[in-house]
């Protein structure tokens, strides 16, 4: 076998170029999934039933089935009802609900986590919801869902190979193209998949910072929340 990395090499920009758009897809849909989950996640935790059960059947469905589906069904279907998207937006949104689902019962698990009688006592003085989720719970909540959620994230980076399905020209889609032409699949699926491993690779480190930077019990209080603690007197 005689593998030539030049042919790599030399198409190493256009990877790259594909590469910034899976950056794009991925961080566009996490966000939007995060934020979407996060309402729902309270949405279960602290809403009416019938709220938490709807909320219940969507979870359910899009942890159910596969992204692939999501994808086909917002690209192929959606048309039927009127609704037709261009690759990019179609695979924005359907990995968004897709992500959704799965980032609304992380961060619901770490809400659960926070203990009930903390929220009681912060009603009990006064606060809003919407305050008691910013001082009391959130803080709390973080530690518990930083592991699960950035290993999701992590899997939802690369998922976003599937985009590849709808013509999206993310990295994926950019090798095949590549590799079709230049008959070099080794070489170009081995570079793709590094740059798969250098963006995971940038998560993890993340999650290792983000792990570091909760851990409140051996990073002690910092000096402002002691003087405002009235631990220590400013000198």
């Amino acid at each position: 076998m005689n593998l030539d990395f030049g042919v790599a090499v030399a198409y190493l920009p256009h990877l790259l170029q594909a590469a910034g758009l899976t950056i794009f897809l991925a961080l566009t849909s996490q966000a939007v999934g995060t934020g979407l989950g996060t309402l729902l996640a309270l949405g279960r935790s602290a809403g009416p039933r019938w709220l938490s059960a709807i909320i219940w059947v969507y979870v359910w469905i899009f942890r159910g089935t596969p992204m692939l589906l999501h994808l086909f069904f917002i690209y192929y279907a959606a048309p039927l009802f009127g609704l037709t998207l261009d690759a990019l937006p179609a695979a924005i949104i359907a990995m968004s609900l897709s992500t959704t689902a799965y980032s609304c019962e992380i961060i619901r698990s770490g809400i659960q986590a926070v203990h009930h009688g903390q929220i009681e006592a912060a009603r009990a003085v006064g606060m809003t919801y919407p305050k008691i989720v910013r001082r009391i719970i959130m803080p709390q909540a973080v530690r518990i869902i930083i592991p699960p959620y950035m290993s999701n994230f992590i899997s939802h980076t690369k998922n976003t190979s599937l985009a590849s399905v709808i013509t999206v020209p993310e990295l994926m889609l950019t090798a095949q193209m590549i590799y079709s032409s230049t008959y070099r699949a080794i070489e170009i699926l081995s570079t793709a998949g590094l740059i798969y491993l250098f963006l995971t690779s940038c998560l993890t480190w993340l999650q290792l910072y983000f792990e570091r930077a909760t851990a409140y019990e051996k990073r002690g209080l910092s000096e402002r929340r002691k003087r405002l603690l009235g631990v220590s007197q400013p000198s």
